[in-house]
């Protein structure tokens, strides 16, 4: 799957602002986090809540529901209640526009 799916103009998407986006069928939460962009699937792998709804401390996202913790970066869990990671996804600037991708079904 090669589909890039536009997030938003990098100049509307400043450091410490996140936007959740619809990519094929898979909803991502892009974070811009000092002018770093981390994308992730938009749902706590304990108990499928939205988490772009939580709060961002440094490089990690916490769960608005239960407190899981995980890291933007590669996804893993760092705290209870959660045990299972959450995915990640590439994400580029091309044009002056965020893009992100759902990769995990890639042939490669």
């Amino acid at each position: 799957m090669d589909d890039w799916t536009d997030v938003a103009a990098s100049t509307d998407f400043p450091p410490g602002t996140r936007r959740a986006v619809d990519a094929g069928g898979t909803r991502i939460a892009v974070f811009n986090v000092d002018g770093e962009y981390y994308a992730i699937e938009d749902l706590c792998s304990h108990e499928a809540e939205t988490l772009s709804e939580g709060t961002v401390n440094g490089l990690e996202i916490t769960c608005p529901a239960h407190q899981a913790r995980f890291s933007l970066v590669d996804g893993a869990a760092l705290s209870a209640p959660a045990y299972e990671p959450i995915a990640t996804f590439p994400v580029r600037i091309v044009d002056g526009r965020v893009q992100v991708r759902d990769d995990r079904f890639d042939d490669n």
